[in-house]
C-alpha cells in the first residue's frame, strides 16, 4: 500500500490483541504472530519501531493483528490507482499466482465456528525477499514516466484490483488469464481471479513502454506480463483457453456498489463508579507492582527485541516510549509514530472510547514534542448484523470523528475488519488508531526517562480519580464495569498544545502521557525508563482518596520532569493559559514513595515488569 503510491517505507508498527493468557492457544498464537511479524519485517528491511499488545478473553477465538506502515514520498510524484487511456496495457508484476489465499476475503467476512481450523488454506503465504525486490523494482520504474496507474493485489487478488482500477477510471478491461504467471498447474479462472498470493501488483502503462518496464522487472528477477487492455465497455471480460469465461459490468461491483444501512441500537450507558465504591489497596506500592506485572502493562520487550528496529539507521526512538521517532533521512526533522486503542473503554462507552483512542494517539505524539499530523485506523468489530455490535461501530466512529475534528487530526486512510466472532462471542470493539506527527528539530524532543535527581514532577490536567473501566478496577478489584472516563476534547487540545510548547522550548527533561493505571503507573514507567532514579510523590491537598489520585484514569494528562526553577515558571504560565497544573513530587533515590510512605525499589518494579512475558512464554 505504501510503495504503491511512490513512497519508500521507513517504519512498521503493529497493534495486536490476544485472548486470555490462561487460554490453551494464546501462548502458541503469541509466538506465531511475533515470529511472523519479525520474520517478514526483518527480512524486508523496514524497521518495526513500535506497537502495542494486550490480552483479554474476548479475543480467545479471534486474535487481532493490525499492521501499520509509514513511508516518505515526494508530494509531487504520487501514484494513484485510477486507470486511464483506452488501449493502454495492463501489466502483472511480482510473484506468480498460486492457490494460496483463495477465499481469504470471504473468510475475513465470516463468523468463525467449530470449523475454523479447516480455513487455514485461505491464508496467504508471504515471501519478504520477493517483497524487497518488488519494492525496489517498482520505485525504479516510478522514477520514469511510464506508469499511468498502479495498485497492489490485496483482498480478492486480481478481482478487486482489476475492478477497482477500471471502476475508478470509468473504463472496462479485457483480460487474458492464460498470460497470468502461475506457479500451479490447471488453475481455473475462478482460482486465478480470487487467489491472494502475495507480492503482486497490477499496473496500467503508457502504450509502447512495455519493453522499458519489462527490462526493469527482468533485472530484479520478477515476473512481468501484459495480461489485459483497457476498453470503453465498462465491463470486465475474462478469457481463458480461447473462450470468454466471464463478462461482467464493473460499476455495480466497484464505484456503484450498494451501501448497507444496518439497523443499530445504542448500548445502555454504564453507571459512573464513585471512588468511594472501590476499596483502596492495603499497600498502594504492592498494587502498583501487580499492575506493572499484569499482561496489559507488562513490558513487551520479549516481543520487540525480536524485531529489527534499527535497520535503515534512522530510528531515533524505538519501541517502549510514548511514540517512536524516525529521522527523515539526511535531515534534522523526524516523524513520530504511534498506535493506540483501549478496547475496554470502547466496550464500556463506544463514543467516549472512540474519542479516547484518537486522543491518546494525539497525546503520545505530543509527549515526544511532535506536532500531530494525521491518523489511520483499523476498525475491528464483531458481526455488524447484530444491532448491538453495529451500535458499537456507530458510537466509536462518531467518537473518532469528534476527536479528529476537535484536535485537527484528520483521518487519511484506514480499513475495517468485521465479523470478529467465534461461536457467538464477539471481540471487544477495537478501533485501533495509528498516528503520525512531525518533529521539526530533533534537538527539541522529550523522552519518558527521568534525567536526574532533584527534579520537580508537574502533573498537567485535571484529576478526579476516575476508576470506572480502569485497569485498577479490573486487576486489583477484580471488576469489569463502570463508565469509561470522559474525554474533554477542548481540554485535550489546550493541555496538549501547552505541553508541546514546553517541550519544543527545551525546558522539559522528561514527559509521559497518562493512560492505563494513572499517575502512579506513569511515574513508575518514567523511573524504570531512567534506569536508576526513583521519585517521591506528594499527594496534593485536593487529591481526594489516595487510590483514586494514584490509579484513576482521567484523560488529557501528562507528567513533566523539570528543574525547580522551570517548575515555578510553568505553574504561572499554566495558570495564565487556564491549564490545570500542580507539583506532585520530585525525582531522587532509587525507590518510589508516596508522601514518604510505601517505599518500593525501582529495581523490584522493573523485575516484575520485565519478567511476566518471558516467564509466560517459557512455560511448557
Amino acid at each position: 500500500d505504501i510503495f504503491t503510491m511512490g513512497a519508500r517505507p521507513i517504519a512498521n508498527l503493529n497493534s495486536i490483541r490476544f485472548g486470555s493468557p490462561d487460554h490453551e492457544k494464546t501462548r502458541h498464537l503469541v509466538s506465531g504472530v511475533v515470529a511472523g511479524v519479525g520474520g517478514y519485517g526483518n527480512c524486508v528491511g523496514v524497521p518495526t519501531v513500535g506497537g502495542e499488545c494486550t490480552f483479554h478473553e474476548s479475543f480467545n477465538g479471534n486474535n487481532l493483528v493490525n499492521a501499520m506502515t509509514v513511508g516518505i514520498a515526494d508530494a509531487d510524484k504520487l501514484f494513484y490507482s485510477k486507470a486511464a487511456g483506452l488501449g493502454n496495457p495492463v501489466v502483472y508484476v511480482g510473484s506468480k499466482t498460486g492457490r494460496d489465499g483463495i477465499h481469504g476475503a470471504t473468510m475475513a467476512s465470516a463468523v468463525f465456528g467449530g470449523d475454523a481450523e479447516q480455513k487455514r488454506p485461505t491464508v496467504q503465504v508471504g515471501d519478504p525477499f520477493t517483497e524487497k525486490l518488488l519494492i525496489e523494482a517498482c520505485l525504479e520504474l516510478m522514477a520514469t514516466d511510464v506508469i499511468v496507474a498502479i495498485q497492489d493485489m490485496g483482498a480478492a487478488g486480481l478481482t478487486s484490483s482489476s475492478f477497482e482500477m477500471a471502476g475508478k477510471g470509468g473504463l472496462g478491461m479485457d483480460m487474458d488469464l492464460d498470460k497470468v504467471p502461475q506457479r500451479e498447474d490447471a488453475m481455473s479462472a475462478y482460482e486465478i481471479m480470487l487467489s491472494e498470493s502475495q507480492e503482486r501488483m497490477l499496473m496500467v502503462l503508457r502504450e509502447g513502454t512495455e519493453d522499458q518496464a519489462a527490462a526493469i522487472f527482468e533485472k530484479w528477477e520478477l515476473e512481468f506480463a501484459v495480461i489485459a487492455r483497457l476498453t470503453d465497455t465498462g465491463r470486465l471480460v475474462l478469457r481463458q483457453h480461447g473462450a470468454v469465461v466471464a463478462d461482467m459490468p464493473i460499476a455495480p461491483l466497484a464505484e456503484a456498489s450498494p451501501e448497507y444501512d444496518r439497523s443499530w441500537t445504542a448500548p445502555e450507558p454504564r453507571a459512573v463508579i464513585r471512588v468511594s465504591d472501590v476499596p483502596p489497596p492495603d499497600n498502594p506500592s504492592q498494587a502498583l507492582k501487580t499492575l506493572l506485572a499484569s499482561p496489559d502493562l507488562a513490558s513487551k520487550r520479549w516481543i520487540w527485541e525480536q524485531y529489527d528496529h534499527m535497520v535503515m539507521a534512522d530510528t531515533v526512538g524505538g519501541p517502549g516510549g510514548d511514540a517512536a521517532i524516525v529521522r527523515v533521512h539526511g535531515s534534522q526533522s523526524a516523524l513520530a509514530i504511534t498506535t493506540d486503542c483501549t478496547p475496554r473503554y470502547c466496550q464500556a462507552g463506544p463514543r467516549q472510547g472512540g474519542r479516547q483512542a484518537v486522543a491518546e494517539a494525539w497525546r503520545n505524539l505530543t509527549a515526544v514534542g511532535a506536532r500531530p499530523l494525521a491518523i489511520t485506523d483499523c476498525l475491528n468489530f464483531g458481526n455488524p448484523e447484530r444491532p448491538e455490535i453495529m451500535g458499537q461501530f456507530v458510537g466509536c466512529v462518531e467518537g473518532i470523528s469528534d476527536a479528529c475534528k476537535a484536535l485537527d487530526f484528520p483521518v487519511v486512510s484506514g480499513n475495517v475488519s468485521l465479523y470478529n466472532e467465534s461461536d457467538g462471542q464477539s471481540v471487544q470493539p477495537t478501533p485501533a488508531i495509528g498516528g503520525v506527527g512531525l518533529i521539526d528539530d530533533l534537538d527539541a524532543t522529550a523522552s519518558m526517562a527521568f534525567d536526574g535527581p532533584n527534579e520537580v514532577l508537574v502533573l498537567v490536567g485535571d484529576t478526579t480519580g476516575h476508576l470506572g473501566a480502569s485497569l485498577y478496577l479490573r486487576e486489583i478489584a477484580g471488576r469489569e464495569e463502570g463508565a469509561p472516563p470522559e474525554v474533554d476534547l477542548e481540554a485535550e487540545r489546550r493541555n496538549g498544545d501547552f505541553v508541546r510548547g514546553l517541550i519544543q522550548s527545551g525546558r522539559v527533561t522528561a514527559c509521559h502521557d497518562l493512560a492505563d493505571g494513572g499517575v502512579y503507573v506513569a511515574v513508575a514507567e518514567m523511573a524504570m525508563a531512567s534506569g536508576e532514579f526513583g521519585a517521591n510523590l506528594t499527594l496534593p491537598d485536593d487529591a481526594g482518596t489516595p487510590h483514586g489520585f494514584l490509579f484513576g484514569e482521567d484523560q488529557g494528562r501528562y507528567v513533566l520532569a523539570v528543574s525547580e526553577m522551570v517548575g515555578r515558571a510553568i505553574l504561572k504560565e499554566a495558570e495564565s493559559a487556564k491549564v490545570p497544573a500542580t507539583v506532585i513530587g520530585n525525582t531522587g533515590g532509587d525507590s518510589l514513595t508516596v508522601d514518604g510512605d510505601w517505599p518500593i525499589s525501582v529495581s523490584d518494579l522493573r523485575t516484575a515488569h520485565e519478567n511476566w512475558l518471558p516467564n509466560y512464554m517459557a512455560q511448557d
